[in-house]
């Protein structure tokens, strides 16, 4: 059997095109080489699987390669990569700086990434600082961490800092939908999309979703596949719901919660769904707040249907009792309860204002 490699390995980016999400930072470094202005210490800090040691590799090969004349050659004696997660001691420390001072073999720079350098003790910082601060000419320090504060301000004010942003639904979609196809995986919008918010900014995060969704519905991934496999409602649910809370129909509403319950979910899961999907009804009514809408485009049609049947007092009232629900649901003694009220209390806004209308007339 041929060993398989995971996407977030197969589809490392090897160059600045492919990193997807941080167009700003991978530009900025490109000028810094072209321009010869490329600082000796870097720390990229940023949360998880959004490209931080990528850049650090990419960027370690480009700049011992700066006419592009080497292409296929990986650099590997240049580049050294420091765990500090497993090698924190300050005789870890000394014994890079130790190297630090032998030049090079091939190549211009000897670059040193330090991965999760947050981890490095107190002692071990300090060692650090001077051949952070005075550097030889042939070496580059790349430190990457996911918690910048716990890095201590001396050795901050010595890097150049660049912070890596959380990577858009769209951006990972997109990309997502490209390795589908060069997979020959037939993959629906929506699908795409699901993965692509499950992951919550993290790239690898998405890839390691995908590929286990793979696993399960083979080379056609639809969108029941994925809500089944990721254990996430879908929002076929939601906007069932919300049909039968606009037609006040409270016992159809009960029975809908109840089935949402006998497949294993929470009913806070349940309610925070809703409002966000109350939410999403309210920005898709109007023109200019629509791209805040992050759905895949079927979805985004059946919200705009849906949006045109709920007024806007009855969503602002529905968001107020769900988010009211979710703030008393982890010190309610009966939670189920807690959820069926409000859902109840919602199902009868739009009775409640029908009838003060008849009173009126």
């Amino acid at each position: 059997m041929e060993q398989f490699i995971v996407s977030a390995r197969k589809y490392r980016p090897q160059i600045f095109e492919d990193v997807v999400g941080q167009q700003a930072i991978t530009n900025t470094l490109e000028n810094a080489i072209k321009n010869n202005h490329l600082a000796q210490a870097l720390l990229f800090t940023g949360p998880r699987g959004v490209g931080k040691t990528s850049c650090a590799r990419i960027l370690a090969k480009k700049i011992n390669d700066e006419d592009g004349s080497h292409e296929d050659e990986d650099f590997a004696f240049n580049i050294f990569e420091l765990d500090a997660a497993s090698n924190n001691s300050v005789d870890d420390i000394r014994s890079l700086t130790d190297q630090v001072r032998i030049p090079p073999q091939t190549g211009k720079y000897k670059v040193y990434i330090i991965d999760e350098v947050h981890m490095l003790s107190q002692a071990a910082f300090n060692a650090f600082l001077k051949t952070l601060e005075e550097p030889p000419a042939h070496a580059i320090f790349i430190l990457a961490t996911t918690e910048k504060h716990k890095i201590i301000p001396t050795i901050l004010s010595r890097c150049q800092i660049f912070d890596f942003k959380r990577i858009g639904v769209l951006d990972a979609k997109l990309h997502l939908k490209k390795i589908a196809e060069q997979e020959g995986i037939t993959a629906d919008d929506d699908a795409l999309h699901i993965i692509a918010q499950k992951a919550d900014g993290a790239m690898r995060d998405a890839l390691s979703i995908f590929d286990r969704v793979i696993s399960f519905s083979g080379k056609n991934l639809t969108r029941e596949a994925v809500t089944e496999n990721l254990n996430v409602l879908d929002y076929d649910v939601y906007f069932k719901t919300t049909d039968l809370v606009l037609k006040n129909n409270i016992p159809q509403v009960l029975v809908e919660f109840n089935t949402v319950l006998s497949k294993g979910f929470e009913g806070h899961h349940f309610i925070n769904g809703l409002a966000s999907h109350f939410r999403d009804l309210l920005v898709a009514k109007d023109a200019e707040t629509i791209p805040l809408l992050e759905v895949g485009d079927i979805a985004k049609k059946r919200y705009l249907e849906q949006a045109s049947a709920a007024s806007l007092p009855f969503l602002l009232q529905a968001i107020e009792k769900a988010n009211d629900c979710d703030l008393k649901y982890k010190t309610s003694k009966n939670q189920r309860l807690l959820v069926e009220l409000t859902l109840m209390q919602i199902a009868s806004i739009t009775f409640e204002a029908e009838k003060k209308k008849a009173v009126t007339t």
